[in-house]
């Protein structure tokens, strides 16, 4: 039935008083915002052409990276989302692709136990199975020497304590012996337990010392790596099988000597310049052995003139082309305290590196053995980016070589922290980048940035205590303020958590680059990990001589007025535009690639690769062994559809 018109008119009113209503109500909710709330409520509405980002609103960071202006840092940051991208597109997915791309590459079969490492790393969600040439590029020069010479070397190098090496030694799929023995050996016997039964017999011979061992002449090593080259072949059919009862591998069950021992030829070389022994590993005509032939400002090689920044950050810890700059301002390189050198390829594992050793690198044990001042742990790092204090922190002991009164000032640890204190910056000035003032985004070198104030507002650096001094430390009496530990619970709350060298390497990079806080880092040190870490994407790089550091940490944290809201505009204030988006960014990034590719199932993997490639080095028959097939017996295990091997197989 129709309604009436009394009627009609009720339920019209009725409907014209909901919505009065409810526009009042939502004006009362309104004025009931701060300036805040009502910011915080319109952000979430999306516009036209105007697609909100993710990091605007939550944590996590997601999509491509595009530079909002003209920063050679923003730059950076694309350039290195480029090449992981180019990175992570070119992963093998099944065992016939790893296969075919190890042969292409390395111009061999896999070694035998290729198809059981292969597995083990799958079960493990091995993020990258083809990014192994660290090992490849450590072990290419071994293939020169005589796997029985090999053998004798690992076998006896431990035998005089005073040279720093411990020894490992694996019999019938056992770790049956250590010699020479130390905390570092016993972490990786623990290691290598995970995996031993795929084993074949070796020696391992381990440095103990904190800094590396190895320099072959650039000559040399020349000839190894040609020699290296004529070597490759891809026999149609190959042992699949290591070879078993060989001689010169130690006896284990006798403490006599053999009767012949290759003599590794160490030398004492502690407290003197390293570039002296090092520069020999170097080409002829680079800048450390020839700086007068340096055909161009060896700077502009890994750094932006604009700020200094690394743009190649391999470069930018590369002795050849830095080491006459950095050997009077790294405690290693003027002052190592346990160098003990050989220029002799021997077959010694080491944690670290420079460029012009030849040490065979391991995953640190440091990042292996659970330590709380190393491991990360979430409880310690509990606040979100917004909630950390817009600071760089950094705390350590005056390690990093032999500390004397007339030469801690050129210690590369004491630089930080005199260039990141106010009081030793009140009259300095240093160089940052500043905002054109006639072009917004586009920047320029602007080199009166006083840095004091900007210091003491967002740095906290210092040292703990002193160690490595001689004869003692009393010289530092009155120069520091000894500051307390700051356990990881404490480091974290900053944004900024800055990494450089002690004696070697530090074993703390891993948890930094875990944690929700932005990684900084300088070293000269490799690890066997760097290939997996894109700098500018991960974590950002630092020059060794710090003389970048406020260009970086204005370009996060920003500084000063805008010349366009200046009244009057003052000629001599610098402009940086905060860009702190940027800055979570890279965090976030660097803690999802860590959780990925630096786990301790990483390690496990890398290791138990590593000793099979090692394996096979030391084999008299070496050229003749190997994995031989084409990958399809896994066609299964990778999940591939009868259609694709079909495809593959015509």
């Amino acid at each position: 039935m129709p309604l009436s018109k009394p009627r009609k008119r009720v339920v019209f009113l009725f409907i014209a008083f909901c919505a009065v209503f409810a526009v009042v109500a939502n004006f009362f909710v309104f004025l009931g915002l701060s300036g805040a709330d009502i910011k915080s409520q319109f952000s979430q509405i999306p516009l036209p052409r105007l697609p909100l980002r993710p990091w605007h609103r939550e944590e996590k960071v997601e999509g491509p990276y595009e530079p909002r202006d003209g920063h050679p840092i923003s730059q950076l940051m694309a350039k290195a989302n480029k090449e992981w991208t180019a990175y992570e597109n070119s992963r093998s997915t099944t065992f016939r692709q790893t296969v075919s791309k190890y042969r292409r590459r390395y111009g061999r079969h896999p070694p035998p136990g290729f198809k059981e490492w292969y597995q083990f790393a799958r079960k493990k969600n091995v993020h990258n199975i083809d990014d192994f040439d660290q090992i490849m590029d450590d072990l290419r020069p071994f293939w020169a020497i005589e796997p029985k010479m090999l053998r004798n070397l690992a076998a006896n190098m431990w035998r005089d304590e005073k040279h720093g090496v411990a020894g490992i030694h694996i019999r019938n799929h056992k770790v049956v012996k250590e010699t020479n023995e130390s905390w570092r050996s016993k972490t990786l016997i623990n290691l290598i337990e995970k995996f031993v039964k795929h084993l074949p017999d070796m020696d391992i011979a381990m440095n103990r010392l904190d800094q590396p061992r190895v320099v072959v002449p650039w000559d040399d090593m020349q000839a190894h790596l040609r020699k290296e080259l004529e070597t490759r072949r891809l026999p149609p059919q190959a042992a699949g099988n290591f070879t078993t009862d060989m001689d010169d591998l130690l006896n284990t069950t006798s403490d006599e000597e053999p009767p012949s021992m290759e003599d590794a030829q160490w030398f004492p070389a502690a407290g003197k310049q390293y570039m002296d022994t090092a520069k020999v590993a170097c080409p002829p005509e680079s800048y450390a052995r020839n700086p007068d032939s340096a055909k161009q400002d060896p700077e502009k090689l890994y750094k932006d003139g604009l700020g200094g920044v690394i743009t190649n950050f391999n470069l930018s810890s590369d002795l050849c082309t830095i080491g006459p700059d950095v050997q009077d301002l790294h405690g290693f390189l003027f002052a190592g305290s346990s160098v003990l050198p050989t220029k002799r390829l021997v077959p010694i594992f080491g944690e670290c590196k420079v460029n012009v050793n030849s040490d065979i690198l391991f995953p640190a044990n440091m990042y292996w053995k659970h330590d709380e001042r190393y491991d990360y742990n979430e409880r310690h790092d509990n606040k979100n980016w917004e909630q950390k204090a817009n600071s760089m922190i950094w705390r350590g002991v005056t390690s990093g070589g032999t500390n004397v009164a007339d030469n801690w000032q050129k210690m590369h640890r004491q630089r930080l922290v005199q260039i990141l204190n106010s009081t030793v910056m009140t009259s300095k000035r240093v160089r940052i980048l500043a905002e054109q003032t006639d072009k917004p985004g586009q920047y320029e070198n602007f080199r009166q940035f006083h840095p004091s104030e900007f210091a003491a507002n967002h740095t906290d650096v210092g040292f703990t205590e002193p160690v490595s001094c001689y004869p003692d430390c009393s010289f530092y009496e009155g120069l520091f303020d000894w500051k307390p530990q700051a356990a990881f619970s404490e480091t974290f709350k900053q944004k900024f958590v800055v990494d450089v060298d002690g004696h070697s390497f530090s074993g703390r990079w891993h948890a930094f680059l875990e944690s929700k806080s932005l990684g900084i880092k300088a070293t000269i040190f490799r690890e066997w990990h760097d290939s997996r870490l894109f700098a500018w994407r991960h974590f950002v790089p630092m020059d060794n001589r710090y003389d970048d550091v406020y260009t970086i940490l204005t370009y996060f944290l920003g500084v000063g007025v805008s010349p366009r809201e200046r009244v009057p505009d003052p000629t001599d204030d610098a402009h940086v535009v905060e860009h702190d988006m940027e800055g979570k960014r890279i965090a976030s990034q660097g803690r999802e690639w860590a959780k990925k590719v630096l786990r301790r199932d990483d390690i496990e993997i890398y290791m138990f690769r590593l000793l099979l490639e090692y394996g096979r080095i030391i084999d008299d028959n070496r050229d003749r062994i190997g994995y031989d097939g084409d990958g399809s017996e896994l066609d299964k295990y990778d999940g591939v559809a009868k259609s694709d091997q079909d495809q593959v197989a015509h």
